[in-house]
């Protein structure tokens, strides 16, 4: 089951790098999450899928199968699942044939629904972008989470194992490299230059050699995921626009995320005028992965997306983040799965307003990441879901306790770590004070006083 094309793209570098058994039939079932998928282009539908089906002996449409229902919302009955699956063998000509099952986002639907219509399947769950880091985001039924048989993954940060799954033992397994850089390969020589870009005056991207490559811009869906307001997140692109001229840089190409509703980059290419660079907007709903191989940006910048992590470790491109700590600061509810990526990005790649961590930046070779990032991930994960990682608890107390100032960490609050009775929070017989009314009120007190003595 395959709802993007860079997940399309992981699974086609999995067919061909040998990584699942023979099988009579390769069936390629596509869902089309976007909130309009009526009018919304599936991934079917992408420039460059065609290349891709080719290690498929068929597409399906699981958005047909369940109309008028939403693949992100439906979930069938329990007493319905026989029903439902006699259906589907029939419909799909399965038979009697044993089935394995290979899904994404294993915690919620479509592909918590298509497995358990089919209870007796093994699952194996590939991952295609940063949050296969994170912890699991919901406890997961043991009689599904026990069929997981391993967690596939691009190797993004080298050295680093992902947390997903592991409370039920769940292997991990790289992804190769070389398979999915022939992938993305293939749909970089596919695209067509014309139907690239999209911007008043100027018809295509700029050419690849001439010079100095252009800085790429990520946009990603940070306002439909309600972690910016629309404004904000066109002021993080015009963010990105500055950043990069004050770089050197004046030819700049931006790529909104291809799952992101119309996002105004009017803003940006007014600034960019204002500056004296050429701002170039990628029309086509195609992975950066495509630009990064016609364009060889000189800078690849952007907030947490995985397109980041994707230049600095398959690529060998320079990078750089924006924006981070704005968005951890306000990121809500506390489990929400963006965290993991937003402390990842923020923990390794320089930031775009240091000029000289930008141009200094080298990516961590595997053993410097295990070395200061391990730790990192674990506590990040266990105080994002600590029943889930309780086996974790050990570890995340250890690697808090050792850090300088560990009051002021930025991937957790303090009234996390205190609910959590972790090194950083507020001490156990202290604890009360945040929930003291009368302490709430002489802090505002105090605070006015202040204010009115300055």
């Amino acid at each position: 089951m395959v709802s993007t094309l860079y997940g399309a793209a992981s699974l086609a570098a999995g067919v061909d790098a040998g990584l699942f058994p023979p099988a009579r039939r390769r069936i390629l079932l596509t869902s089309n999450h976007a909130v309009t998928a009526e009018v919304a282009p599936g991934v079917a539908r992408v420039p460059g899928f065609a290349a891709l089906r080719t290690r498929f002996d068929e597409v399906l449409d699981w958005n047909a199968v369940i109309a008028p229902q939403h693949p992100s919302t439906w979930a069938p009955r329990a007493e319905d699942v026989p029903l439902w699956e006699r259906q589907l063998r029939t419909l799909w000509g399965l038979g009697e044939d044993r089935v394995e099952l290979v899904v994404e986002s294993l915690q919620v639907p479509p592909a918590q629904s298509l497995c358990r219509l089919f209870p007796g399947a093994a699952v194996d769950v590939y991952a295609d972008g940063l949050m296969s880091y994170g912890p699991t985001r919901f406890r997961l039924d043991p009689q599904l989470g026990m069929r997981v048989r391993r967690v596939l993954h691009p190797d993004l940060v080298p050295g680093l194992e992902p947390l997903l799954l592991t409370e039920f033992g769940v292997r991990a397994e790289v992804l190769p490299a070389e398979a999915l850089l022939k992938v993305f390969a293939e749909l970089a020589d596919l695209a067509d230059p014309a139907e690239l870009a999209e911007l008043p005056g100027r018809a295509e991207l700029p050419e690849p050699g001439a010079g100095e490559g252009p800085a790429l811009l990520l946009g990603q869906y940070l306002s439909a995921l309600d972690l910016m307001t629309p404004e904000e997140e066109e002021r993080l692109h015009v963010s990105m626009v500055r950043g990069a001229h004050a770089l050197g840089h004046r030819e700049l190409v931006f790529k909104p995320h291809p799952g992101a509703p119309l996002v105004s980059s009017r803003r940006a290419e007014l600034e960019a005028e204002r500056l004296g660079a050429r701002l170039t907007v990628v029309a086509a709903p195609v992975p950066a992965e495509t630009l990064y191989r016609r364009l060889r940006p000189a800078l690849v910048v952007g907030c947490f997306s995985t397109g980041l992590l994707t230049a600095a470790t398959l690529y060998g491109l320079p990078v750089a983040r924006t924006g981070t700590e704005a968005v951890l600061a306000r990121l809500t509810p506390y489990p929400n799965s963006n965290r993991v990526p937003l402390a990842l990005v923020d923990a390794l790649l320089p930031d775009l307003a240091d000029a000289d961590a930008v141009r200094a930046w080298r990516a961590p070779g595997p053993e410097r990441v295990r070395a200061e990032l391990a730790g990192l991930l674990t506590a990040v994960g266990y105080t994002m879901q600590p029943r889930i990682l309780a086996a974790h608890r050990d570890r995340a107390e250890a690697y808090l306790a050792a850090l300088p100032a560990p009051g002021v960490w930025p991937y957790a609050t303090r009234r996390r770590l205190t609910a959590l009775g972790l090194p950083g929070g507020v001490p156990a017989r202290l604890a009360f004070l945040p929930r003291s009314r009368s302490v709430r009120r002489a802090v505002r007190r105090l605070g006015r006083l202040r204010r009115s003595l300055s």
